[in-house]
């Protein structure tokens, strides 16, 4: 790690030009040139190319996991490194890599580290999600967590009873090739491991997790939403006739009826200063 790219969203998590600034001068202490810098979305993400012509060695990603989703896919076949810092709300890519939650910290520990691992993610299509899948109508929360995000708040009940209604008001989404799923459910759950994806799926009958479910998405760390009904697979697919909402990484997306959605893995080009991370 000696010639970085740094990727910014000054508008993720927990960043802001301040914090970005700081890790530049850490970078400046620690003797590694700067290439370029992205403040994305406002920039447009780097191509492999560009990085290798300016010498490129290591993209450091200072965002939330949704702007480090867009790189990642934007960058997918580029050979070089990764390093991720939390910067977002949750920033669950970086707690997998880091036993530090200190982005300074894992700058010092992360130059001069060689060790790098590979990462399982969910494709669907041509999208991606490294930190997890969310079908569903209950998927249409997410227009509430943008409401706190941009801090609208007169917006906020009108916007959380609308998702309630989408939630229990519309038809559960299907899926097939999940063992012990039923046959539809409010918002099902997928989350990438090294052995394939687990599934885990919550249906209208259980209001409590549901309610939650939509708590966790306006406060943000909708991870830890309870479920009711958990499988394992390697690969399934979404059982519509019609698009289906979904959130990749806690972004939106529209799937098309009858999207495969199965297991990958990355290169092995993610910076782990972690003592134990799994191995790829």
């Amino acid at each position: 790690m000696q010639t970085l790219w740094f990727i910014t969203n000054p508008n993720s998590g927990t960043t802001s030009e301040a914090k970005c600034e700081a890790m530049e001068a850490v970078f400046q202490e620690r003797g590694l040139s700067l290439a370029g810098r992205t403040h994305f979305p406002a920039d447009p993400l780097p191509e492999g190319a560009a990085l290798d012509a300016a010498g490129v060695d290591t993209v450091v990603l200072f965002a939330g996991d949704g702007t480090i989703n867009a790189a990642l896919r934007a960058l997918a076949d580029w050979e070089g490194a990764f390093l991720i810092l939390p910067g977002g709300t949750m920033n669950l890519l970086a707690k997998s890599l880091h036993d530090e939650t200190d982005p300074h910290k894992i700058i010092h520990a992360a130059h001069g580290c060689d060790r790098r691992v590979a990462l399982p993610y969910i494709v669907a299509g041509e999208h991606r999600a490294f930190v997890g899948l969310i079908l569903g109508p209950a998927a249409s929360w997410f227009r509430a967590r943008e409401v706190v995000r941009k801090g609208r708040f007169g917006r906020l009940l009108a916007t959380v009873r609308g998702a309630w209604r989408s939630t229990f008001h519309r038809k559960g989404v299907r899926v097939e090739g999940a063992p012990d799923l039923g046959d539809r459910y409010q918002a099902v759950f997928v989350t990438p491991t090294l052995d394939g994806l687990e599934v885990a799926a919550v249906d209208a009958r259980d209001w409590g997790a549901i309610a939650q479910l939509g708590w966790e998405w306006v406060t943000g760390d909708w991870v830890v939403a309870r479920a009711v009904t958990e499988s394992k697979t390697e690969q399934m697919r979404l059982a519509e006739r019609r698009p289906v909402l979904a959130l990749f990484d806690g972004e939106p997306e529209k799937l098309d009826p009858g999207t495969t959605i199965r297991a990958g893995r990355s290169l092995e080009t993610f910076i782990a200063t972690r003592s134990e991370v799994p191995a790829a």
